[in-house]
């Protein structure tokens, strides 16, 4: 499956850092609940992305042929003072420096130890770059700000979902993922506000093999349509499938039972 240059997705760090930056220093109270997470503050969800980033670092920086456990990753916690959203700014700043800094410098292609069967540094920028558009999401409905995401980026954040959905049933076929498998029973997301050329539609199929997708305007048991950042979001379980924008046809029960299984990876 086509995805985007390495060169794309290390920008697209750096933008998000920037963004998730504007959002600590919006002056929204840091210890709120983040409603699509809700065990977590804003604080503790800017610390858990830019810890992240900072294993991810260290593990391009590294070469790591293994997992490295949190404790070798400097400051992953985030700074010793709580509440203050200076410090948490300058530790979110430094932390994308150093993590864009080193998947430039390692190109796509440096042997990294990845868990998804793609070992190597190209799996690190794009996962981050998707890891933190999310938790972005997470961070602007929180402080109550408006979120709008590179069309490029949302589609390839959909793509690469599935893939994990794909990887996770291939290898780890736990009750969640058998679940997803069955006979004659399909998914079809629709952005309906995206140019043709993006091809931003697509159709996942649940099969006894396992799900198996594609991108492309077929029919299914069940459509979700709306604007392509709508759709993303509710494909991560970050809307819900009743906000306005959105639109269901057909089994919403499948699209239901889709999401709370496909949360995994």
């Amino acid at each position: 499956m086509t995805t985007l240059a390495h060169a794309r997705y290390c920008d697209e760090i750096a933008h998000q850092v920037g963004q998730l930056r504007a959002v600590v220093t919006s002056g929204v109270d840091l210890a709120v609940t983040v409603p699509t997470c809700p065990d977590w503050s804003l604080e503790q969800l800017v610390r858990h992305t830019g810890g992240a980033l900072r294993w991810v670092d260290t593990l391009v920086r590294t070469r790591a042929e293994g997992n490295v456990d949190e404790e070798h990753v400097p400051l992953s916690g985030g700074p010793e003072v709580r509440g203050d959203a200076g410090a948490l700014d300058s530790w979110l700043a430094e932390t994308g420096e150093l993590v864009v800094g080193a998947l430039r410098e390692a190109g796509p292609d440096v042997k990294v130890w990845a868990w998804a069967g793609i070992h190597n540094s190209g799996f690190w920028a794009r996962r981050m770059a998707h890891e933190i558009t999310v938790h972005r999401a997470d961070a602007t409905l929180a402080a109550g700000l408006p979120y709008e995401v590179a069309e490029d980026i949302a589609a390839d954040a959909i793509d690469e979902w599935l893939q994990i959905v794909e990887f996770v049933q291939r290898t780890d076929p736990h009750d969640a993922a058998r679940e997803l498998r069955g006979v004659g029973r399909s998914i079809h997301l629709h952005a309906t506000d995206t140019a043709p050329e993006l091809n931003a539609e697509w159709l996942v199929e649940l099969t006894e093999g396992g799900v198996v997708w594609r991108r492309g305007h077929e029919k299914a048991t069940v459509a979700l349509r709306g604007p392509l950042t709508g759709v993303l979001l509710a494909f991560y379980r970050r809307l819900p499938l009743d906000s306005p924008e959105l639109e269901v046809l057909g089994e919403r029960e499948l699209l239901d039972f889709w999401l709370e299984r496909a949360t995994f990876g």
